[in-house]
């Protein structure tokens, strides 16, 4: 099977990375306003409950599908299911931040997202590294 292909969740893409700040800081960021409309878009706003609907300025809409403080936010994103997880390092001053895309079309989709998360994460980074 070729890589980014799953029997079950079909193409998919996963970004990772350490961030020097601690989980608490790392979530207040990805879950506020400002962090949302990085990874899900502008307009983004979620109520923390499975199946609350959500809709994004550009129009791309989805639900809750997991909300676990200081865990992690998975949501359908149009015909795709997103997910930011938040893990501590072990000494629990920097965390591991990883967005997860899966049901995406093919492996050029695959591609593509895998540059736009890599993006997101660089802005993410560069915004919590400003506060």
């Amino acid at each position: 099977m070729p890589t980014g292909l799953t029997k079950d969740a079909g193409w998919q893409i996963g970004v990772s990375r350490t961030l020097p700040h601690p989980p608490s800081v790392v979530w207040d960021f990805v879950s506020g306003a400002e962090g949302l409309a990085l990874w899900l878009g502008p307009g983004a706003a979620l109520t923390p409950e499975r199946g609350a609907a959500y809709r994004t300025a550009a129009g791309v809409t989805g639900e809750v599908r997991g909300y676990r403080p200081l865990d992690r936010i998975r949501v359908t994103h149009g015909t795709t299911t997103v997910q930011a997880a938040l893990r501590p390092t072990a000494d629990g001053d920097r965390t591991v931040l990883r967005f997860h895309q899966e049901h995406l079309a093919s492996a050029e989709e695959r591609e593509r997202r895998r540059a736009h998360w890599n993006r997101v994460m660089d802005e993410v980074a560069a915004a919590l590294d400003r506060r």
